[in-house]
């Protein structure tokens, strides 16, 4: 038997890549120093992991930025406009960015999530003229860095059909790349096996776990009889949802050696697929969730595998469900955390442990040390802080009415305009302002003591002040506060929720150098008491501006947190959707007409089964509609989406029954509105014309020919301008740029 893990967190447990990056893009690092600290990374990460017992470590699974934007750099796939002569990474971060310390500044590539994580990933770019051209020196250069110290390692890249399901274009011009490009591929297996010297090589498809048509499938046959190699056994990996209905289309994969099958992220009967799959291949099973924090319970987990031990003997491996770059590095470096709560947690370093205890018992047959580590996770249901009557009876107590606005939007749009008097394609931003390290460091004196509260609060009052003025002066029409005060979006909610524990370093990346620290729901979900009242009040207070309070929504803290897993999530959602609500009322009495509640991750929550969307929508869109459905008609209800693909899911963002409605769409030059030409989009929309995940400034010219692509689908009656996303990762410098050019663009539409 092996154990093994199909890829680790890369960010450092303390996020030292992040800092390496962001010091390297601002100029003050050299290219040596951001490569030295990446080596470092890589060097620890395969300690922790040697160091823990597994007997095969992943290698190549490291990325500067994104594994899908390196698998494209592998492959020669570079847009034209980057005009690129050398495969540095400079390149590599114009590409995801748009811009780098050297070359040109160009329109980045787009991004969108990870199947259904919070990860985002670079969109690769394919066209007709499309050559692929094979550049492995950095993987190859991985893999030896791995086997140094008698280490034992299994290179990992994201298979072919994969790449091409995760890039542009229709199903038929992604699947006519696949001739082009199996022999690339075949070439990278050839020359891995004859320069790496290495056993195992692991070959990601996750698109298994989709509902795929015909095309696909047969892409996937032809790609698995076709790519073989004497001397490498492949192992193609699967994860993030069951594989049962496409075992029939798995057993023609004559090349493979092995499969690996994600047994956590949906229930999966190894009883009826294991039988199935060829009797010479090695199964791995992935037994330990890689995507949630929760300490597993091995004694279930053995007591589940021990008769399929008994049957594959070595032809059977564990590893954790997924790749671990969506979990936390070391829970020992957390020395604040209750010990209760941590008694109940596993990291990404521990979840390796917990494969080698599961391992040892399973060759010894003795589940003794097994029966003491789940003690505590096993107990966990029946602790007193995690139950909460009086919220449980208010989830039970939810009728139909408390989960729609009694009125239509051609109502409320007439009570609003009467209240607010906009004018024809009015301007606002999504809500955040930079948060500059001033403001971040005043906020870390604050939580260490070393600044008083009514010292902290004045701070925070002169940066609303501030941020007021300059929107102002901007000529914005709806202005925001900027959250100054708020850390991220979902922790600074999480902080003022019963329920919820924090942790000091439980990082895990999003996109590029951007971390997140997600809270741990733990327990019944309530609101402690106002959360963001005073400092929309005090906004409001110094302009005759209205002012947009800001919330988060219930699916966006349910899916960026790591979330209980003894509960349906819809429970948890509708828990969150009342504590939310709560805030709601507050802000309406306390005198917001515009209020937003983001739901950013309510594309990315879906199951990836096309099959279970349904079940998704009506409880995920009704957890929103909780929140609002006892507003005023002139209260104007606002939502944010960020890098989300509406197709197919468009009648579910309609019964959110948001009055305005803002996405992303400018890196997709407004082509994520297409999907509006099937449905119209019936209420106000603000599809964003400034890319604020890059530096680039947008021309005015270039945000009015944004717009008038939008007029296509949306009139100017109901059509909003706006920045893509929140700016807290900008500079002062190039918002006021963009904001400015922003307005200009919708003041020369308007004078049309």
């Amino acid at each position: 038997m092996k154990i093994h893990n199909l890829g680790f967190p890369r960010i450092g447990a303390k996020r030292e890549l992040k800092f390496a990056l962001e010091k390297y893009w601002a100029g003050e690092a050299q290219v040596e120093e951001l490569n030295d600290t990446a080596t470092k990374i890589r060097e620890t990460n395969w300690k922790l992991q040697q160091e823990a017992g597994l007997d095969l470590l992943p290698s190549g699974d490291f990325a500067f930025y994104d594994q899908v934007l390196t698998t494209s750099l592998l492959l020669g796939v570079i847009p034209k406009r980057f005009k690129a002569d050398t495969h540095d990474l400079d390149l590599e971060f114009r590409i995801a960015r748009g811009k780098a310390p050297t070359g040109c500044a160009c329109a980045a590539s787009d991004m969108t999530k990870w199947f259904d994580t919070n990860y985002h990933y670079i969109v690769p770019e394919l066209d007709r003229n499309t050559e692929f051209e094979l550049h492995a020196e950095r993987l190859l250069s991985q893999i030896k860095e791995a086997q140094q110290n008698n280490r034992q390692t299994k290179p990992v890249i994201i298979g072919p059909v994969t790449y091409l399901y995760l890039s542009t274009g229709s199903d038929e011009s992604k699947l006519a790349h696949l001739s082009n490009l199996l022999p690339i591929y075949q070439a990278l297996i050839e020359l891995i096996a004859k320069q790496a010297g290495v056993e195992w090589l692991q070959i990601d498809e996750p698109i298994l776990a989709l509902e795929l048509n015909n095309h696909w499938q047969n892409a996937l046959q032809k790609t698995y009889q076709t790519l073989k190699s004497a001397k490498l056994n492949l192992l193609v990996a699967t994860y993030f949802g069951s594989v049962t209905h496409h075992t029939a289309l798995i057993k023609t994969f004559d090349s493979v050696a092995g499969i690996h099958i994600d047994t956590v992220a949906e229930p999966t009967s190894l009883d009826t697929l294991l039988p199935e799959i060829p009797s010479d291949w090695v199964v791995s099973l992935g037994v330990i969730d890689g995507r949630n924090i929760w300490k597993a319970d091995l004694l279930s987990t053995y007591q589940l595998i021990a008769p399929i031990y008994q049957r594959l003997g070595n032809k059977l491996w564990l590893a954790p469900s997924c790749s671990l770059l969506h979990s936390p590095v070391d829970l020992n470096v957390e020395e604040k955390l209750d010990p209760q709560i941590k008694s109940w947690l596993a990291f990404a370093k521990q979840k390796c442990e917990e494969l080698a205890l599961l391992k040892s018992a399973l060759i010894s047959g003795d589940a003794t040390e097994l029966t003491d580590y789940s003690a505590a996770i096993r107990d966990k249901s029946n602790a007193r802080r995690c139950v909460d009557t009086a919220v449980q009876k208010r989830l039970a107590d939810i009728g139909d009415g408390d989960i729609r606005r009694p009125h239509t939007f051609e109502q409320r749009k007439v009570a609003q305009q009467a209240l607010l008097n906009l004018p024809v394609y009015p301007t606002t931003t999504i809500g955040s302002f930079p948060q500059t390290g001033d403001i971040r460091q005043t906020r870390a004196k604050w939580r260490k003591g070393a600044l008083s509260d009514e010292q902290y609060q004045a701070f925070i009052k002169q940066e609303i002040k501030d941020t007021i003025k300059r929107q102002e002066t901007f000529g914005l029409d709806v202005l925001v506060h900027g959250e100054p005060e708020r850390n991220d979006m979902v922790e600074y909610f999480g902080e003022q929720l019963n329920g919820v524990a924090f942790t000091q370093y439980a990082w895990v990346q999003s996109y590029g150098s951007r971390c997140v620290k997600p809270p741990i729901i733990y327990g019944d979900v309530s609101r402690k008491q106002p959360m963001t009242t005073y400092w929309t009040e005090y906004a409001q207070s110094l302009t005759n501006k209205p002012v947009k309070a800001m919330l988060t929504g219930p699916i966006t803290i349910l899916s960026w947190s790591f979330i209980r897993n003894d509960i349906p999530r819809k429970e948890v959602a509708y828990q969150i959707a009342l504590a939310v609500q709560d805030e709601v009322k507050d802000l309406e009495t306390n005198g917001s007409n515009i209020i937003q509640i983001d739901e950013p991750a309510i594309r990315e929550a879906m199951p990836v089964k096309e099959s279970q969307w349904q079940s998704y929508f009506d409880w995920a869109t009704n957890a929103f509609r909780i929140t609002t459905a006892n507003v005023l008609a002139s209260t104007q209800i606002h939502s944010h989406m960020c890098y989300s693909d509406f197709n197919g899911i468009l009648p579910a963002i309609v019964a959110l029954d948001a009055d305005v409605l803002t996405v992303e769409t400018s890196r997709s030059n407004m082509a994520l509105l297409d999907c509006f030409e099937q449905e119209i989009y019936p209420n106000d929309l603000g599809p964003g014309v400034y890319d604020i995940h890059s530096p680039n400034v947008p021309s005015v010219d270039w945000i009015v020919t944004l717009l008038q692509r939008a007029e296509k689908y949306i009139p100017k009656e109901r059509l909003w301008v706006n920045p893509d996303c929140g700016l807290k990762t900008r500079a002062w410098q190039e918002t006021e740029k963009a904001l400015i050019n922003m307005v200009q663009a919708a003041e020369q539409l308007r004078s049309i």
